[in-house]
């Protein structure tokens, strides 16, 4: 099913945890090319239908946890028959199962982890989940959990500092659409699209549902923006599945890019091959954040093609600044998206190193001033999108700017540092304890 990508044991090297319909299975990284099985002796087994997962330090201790989202109590043998309107055999909605508790599993620092599950209140309410991202929502410096569900409210789980999280999403105004209706939520993306310090929301979701984009306030609340954003309309005649927040063509503001792909028939548009194929998109950010243009066709063939895509990892595959794609397909090729836009303008990429948080910095935030005191702000993660594990190293596209101020780290532990003289075009590596401490 899914991947999350976290250096659990701090030793430098990226391990992998794979989730399965059965058993999940965590491998460490041997550093030497190799991953070893170490599922068992880590305790972090899990049986049920699990989709996505994500690392993240819930205590602050500088170890990478591990959650994990759950969606139905199905098996083979209990499969029941669905059918269409018009009477063809088809898939069954979630509705027709019992939803299965994601599960949170805590770093003993040993190789181990305890499962703090029901400890930590995360199994008081759950759905069908999907899609899941880490990140501090409400500004208390401690990181928070959302979760995406098919068909059941949106669950946002607040670290309340103690070992327990509250389900706060009704309460925070991202649990359901506009219109209060619980959708088929799949895919999760948060940013800075508005380069205006404040987070916005992006869950996708089934066709004729459109996709939901929440816009974030200074107090920690959100508000519906998914018309203001101009992004209901072309997304409504498609199922989205991955999907990232992310600047293609390095002008500064984030765009959006989407994987569809129908699950119910009659869904595909246009119908190619596949009863359930539809095309994957591209949306321009047209500045200040506030409206997205479907660039699909200026895009290049491969947005032509009509495919039952799914899952949807980002990251720079080649060292060339830009951003590529890597689309997995329900009985299709894998398809690499390798950008050929973004090396006409600016860049920077940054990848964090510490040794007194998790050695990557998953969650420390990165920002660049630029000149004249405009600042772009990015998290540091490997989660979102949907199934997927992304590159662990923070973008930013500079436009027509050659140089930069500064880059500030605020990292896990909430200390700051300021890091000066840094160049551009390039891929460059900041240690904690090597910047001016702020």
């Amino acid at each position: 099913m899914g991947v999350a990508a976290g250096d659990y044991d701090n030793d430098g090297f990226l391990d992998l945890y794979v989730t399965n319909f059965g058993h999940n299975v965590l491998y460490h990284n041997s550093g030497d090319g190799t991953f070893a099985d170490v599922t068992r002796q880590a305790g972090v087994d899990d049986t049920h239908w699990s989709t996505s997962a994500a690392w993240v330090d819930v205590d602050g201790d500088g170890w990478l946890d591990l959650f994990v989202c759950n969606y139905v109590d199905f098996t083979v043998e209990g499969n029941r028959g669905c059918s269409s309107p018009a009477g063809e055999p088809d898939y069954c909605t979630p509705k027709m199962y019992h939803a299965v508790p994601s599960r949170l599993f805590r770093n003993l620092r040993n190789g181990k982890f305890e499962d703090i599950t029901e400890a930590s209140r995360i199994n008081s309410s759950y759905g069908p989940a999907l899609g899941v991202l880490c990140a501090d929502f409400n500004g208390d410096g401690r990181t928070d959990i959302y979760v995406a569900n098919d068909t059941s409210a949106n669950l946002l789980w607040l670290n309340q500092g103690d070992g327990t999280f509250r389900e706060s999403a009704l309460d925070m105004g991202v649990a359901y659409s506009m219109d209060g209706l619980a959708k088929a939520g799949m895919g999760v993306t948060l940013a800075d699209v508005e380069n205006n310090g404040g987070l916005v929301l992006l869950v996708t979701n089934l066709t004729r549902e459109g996709v939901s984009v929440f816009r974030g306030d200074a107090h920690g609340q959100f508000d519906d923006a998914t018309a203001d954003f101009g992004l209901l309309q072309p997304t409504f005649g498609y199922t989205g599945f991955g999907a990232q927040w992310f600047d293609y063509d390095n002008d500064g503001w984030l765009d959006l890019f989407i994987a569809n792909g129908g699950v119910t028939l009659g869904s595909a548009w246009p119908a190619r091959g596949s009863r359930y194929a539809q095309r994957k998109q591209l949306f321009h950010n047209e500045g200040c954040g506030r409206r997205f243009r479907d660039v699909s066709s200026e895009a290049g063939s491969v947005f032509q093609i009509a495919e039952v895509s799914r899952a949807a990892a980002f990251g720079d595959i080649d060292n060339d600044g830009a951003i590529d794609i890597v689309v997995a397909n329900n009985n299709g090729p894998v398809r690499l998206l390798r950008n050929q836009i973004g090396q006409r303008r600016h860049w920077l990429t940054v990848k964090l190193e510490s040794e007194k948080v998790n050695r990557f910095a998953i969650g420390a935030r990165v920002t660049v001033i630029r000149r004249g005191n405009d600042a772009l702000v990015r998290r540091v993660h490997t989660d979102s999108s949907y199934l997927s594990a992304n590159d662990v190293r923070v973008h930013f596209g500079l436009g027509d700017q050659p140089e930069i101020e500064a880059v500030q780290v605020s990292w896990p532990d909430g200390s700051k540092e300021r890091f000066a003289s840094v160049k551009c075009d390039r891929i460059v590596t900041l240690r904690q304890g090597s910047g001016k401490l702020l």
